[in-house]
């Protein structure tokens, strides 16, 4: 979350809107979003749902559930996907802005 809060700025200058899905109910998602201030819409998903909708792997030995980043089109169309493989796998701007220019 931290790099999409100092990318954020660039994220709209890319028209690029963040939506944040999280595997905690409701009240706990609001409370850590107000908390941290974050600049970006959270979505809470406690039954993962959308989680699994999306295909976001489960990893018991990886924490639990690993990052997983879409790109989808005004249409609702997804362009891009990155599936990390652990925590720390998650993709920088400078790819998102490649993904948006081709």
């Amino acid at each position: 979350m931290a790099q999409l809060r100092r990318d954020s700025d660039k994220l709209a200058a890319l028209d690029v809107e963040v939506l944040v899905v999280g595997p905690d109910k409701a009240d706990a998602f609001r409370k850590y979003w107000q908390k941290e201030a974050l600049p970006f819409t959270g979505l809470p998903d406690p039954d993962h749902s959308v989680m699994d909708l999306y295909g976001q792997e489960v990893k018991i030995f990886k924490l639990g559930r690993l990052p997983a980043q879409m790109l989808i089109d005004k249409s609702g169309i997804v362009q891009y996907v990155h599936y990390g493989s652990s925590m720390a796998d998650i993709p920088g701007i400078s790819e998102i802005e490649t993904v948006l220019t081709t």
